[in-house]
């Protein structure tokens, strides 16, 4: 950004630029690729009248990596990546080796959810559920009956 500074009052010192620098480098959340964008996934969550309806985008995740667990009231997604690649030449010297581990995590808190009709699916690196809500029991009217001493003997 352009620091507003008057005319003549300007200075292009090294020094001035070298606390600049610092200042911006200090400033910035040195943690923050770390944290909940690095080891998370993006997810969509829609409701409908019955259900909740949950997308996460899992490129590259196989569904034996993926693991869904219901513990009331949340709702885990964890996926687990190993992935290990190799290259060597004729005389087993290694050339090349990458290797990247990593959990990937989600909780939702949810609660009156059915958790025994939760459905599962992963199609093109999308990991679609379906959790579906409880039904809630439907309230009983009760009728109020007539305040006369004939209709209730016991209350005598």
């Amino acid at each position: 950004m352009f620091d507003l500074v008057p005319f003549g009052k300007r200075r292009d010192d090294a020094f001035g630029m070298l606390a600049k620098s610092l200042n911006e480098m200090f400033n910035d959340d040195f943690f923050s690729p770390l944290t909940s964008q690095a080891l998370s996934f993006r997810t969509d969550i829609r409701e409908s009248e019955g259900a909740y309806l949950i997308e996460a985008e899992l490129p590259g995740f196989k569904k034996e990596e993926i693991d869904i667990d219901y513990s009331s009231p949340y709702l885990t997604i964890k996926a687990v990546r190993k992935e290990e690649n190799s290259e060597e030449s004729k005389e087993h010297q290694t050339v090349r080796r990458e290797r990247r581990y990593g959990e990937y995590v989600r909780r939702f808190y949810v609660q009156d959810i059915d958790d025994a009709g939760i459905r599962a699916s992963l199609r093109d690196g999308v990991l679609s559920l379906e959790v579906p809500k409880r039904q809630k029991p439907q309230g009983k009217r009760i009728e109020i009956q007539d305040g006369g001493n004939d209709s209730n003997p016991q209350l005598q």
